[in-house]
This record gives C-alpha cells, structure tokens and sequence, in this order.
C-alpha cells in the first residue's frame, strides 16, 4: 500500500490488477450488448403489452401468462397459443402448432452455431433459449465482425427478454383497463423494429436494392393471394436476387 501511494506520489502510473481489468473489461462489454438491444426493446415492450392484455381476454391466469413470457419467450408462438385457448384447441394441438412455427429457431442457431463452437454446450443452450428472429439479425453482424463475447451476447439477449417480459407483465396487469387493443395501433411495432433493424443491416447498395426488391416483392405476392406465404417467398426470392447480383458484381472485379 504504501508503495502504491509513493509511485502516485511521484506521478507514475500505477499498474492495475488483472483481475480488475477483467471486471471493467467485461462491465463495457455489458453495457455495449444493452445498448445494441434497445431497438429490440422498443418492438418489443408494446408487443409484450399487446400479448399480455390478449393472454388476459381469453382467461390465462397472471401468472401463467408471465410464466409464458419466461420460459416460452416466442412472441408469435404465445400469441399463437392464446388464439388456440380461445378456441378451446386441446393441448396437443397448442404444443405441435407452436412447436412447428418455431421450427425456424433451428435454421437460425444453424446459421450461427460455426461461431459460437469454442463456447461449452451449456452456454450455447443458454444463449439458444433467448435467441429470437429479432436477436438472430444483430447477433448475424456481431459474430461477422468477430464479436462473440459472451458478456456482450449475453447482455443483449437478456435485455431484449427482459423487455418482453416487463411488456407482458404491463399487459396482463392493465388488461382490465383495455377493452380493444386495435385501436391503440401496437401491431404497428413489431414491423416498424424490424425496419430499424433493417437499417443497421444495409451498410452496402447491394443491401439497400436486395432489401428494397424483397419488401416490393413481399407486397406484390401478398396482393396476388399468396397469404402468410408471402413473407417466405418474397425471402427466397430476394435471397437468390442478392446472390446473384453479388456474383455478377465479383466477376467484375
């Protein structure tokens, strides 16, 4: 100690214990994985309000309807479920529809498991159990640059869940205060976070057209009747256009 107080004394530089550099180290990390989730956060807290007050109007308890948000954590799945209790569906049914439009999760942590293979099995299923459609397209650009911390994906991942859950429980606790959701226009705010996270995501021209065609392409199919199928044609689609501009564009070169 003493030491320490000469050396600031005499106005050279301290050292700092690793083990301090390692706790400040991993607090900004914290802090940069909350930041990137705030546009998460802001799709998803009135979302979160709509399914609560939804979970509500079909006659799921409180707790079961936080409980939902908690270990179930799938936005189209919960709201999916609370259609089929209202329609009195059997519980097998509720479990195979949800499962099977949550198949998507596997193609994602597919996609994203390469960079995630130095982490133990424990924490890929930790980090695998909080990753959404949301979550998928800022952890694409993070682990592209080499940013696969674990404090940084971590914060991120819960701040989101976080968000969903405070959503939820604001719902289903204002519930009788609401009589028609519609009108308040929350169905607004899962399309508009996804165009912000789309924003972030278009850092080329390629990117801008390719997104640009797709939207196009999305409404198109939807007006011809293609349905909820639009969404994954118009994907396809605009994939294979952007792949193949993208070839174009390196044979140029």
């Amino acid at each position: 100690m003493t030491q320490v107080v000469e050396q600031e004394m005499e106005g050279r530089p301290v050292p700092v214990p690793e083990g301090a550099q390692e706790a400040e180290a991993r607090s900004v990390a914290v802090w940069r994985g909350v930041q990137q989730a705030l546009p998460i956060v802001m799709g998803y807290l009135p979302v979160g309000f709509a399914y609560g007050v939804l979970a509500r109007k079909v006659g799921l308890s409180e707790w079961n309807s936080v409980l939902m948000s908690v270990l179930v954590y799938a936005g189209s799945a919960q709201f999916i479920a609370v259609s089929l209790l209202a329609a009195s569906a059997s519980p097998l049914s509720i479990v195979l529809t949800t499962f099977i439009v949550n198949l998507r999760h596997m193609l994602m942590a597919a996609a994203l498991a390469p960079s995630l293979r130095c982490w133990s099995r424990v924490r890929q299923a930790l980090f695998a159990f909080e990753l959404t459609d949301e979550s998928f397209a800022l952890h694409v650009r993070r682990f592209s640059e080499g940013r696969t911390g674990a404090a940084e994906t971590y914060a991120l991942n819960v701040t989101a869940q976080l968000a969903w859950v405070v959503g939820s429980t604001l719902g289903i606790f204002s519930s009788n205060l609401i009589g028609d959701i519609k009108p308040l226009g929350l169905d607004y705010a899962l399309p508009a976070m996804f165009i912000a996270l789309l924003v972030g995501q278009a850092r080329t021209n390629l990117h801008v057209v390719v997104a640009l065609a797709s939207g196009l392409l999305s409404v198109g199919f939807l007006l011809a009747g293609a349905g909820q199928w639009n969404v994954i044609l118009a994907t396809l689609c605009g994939a294979t256009f952007g792949t193949l501009l993208a070839c174009r564009a390196e044979r140029k070169r």
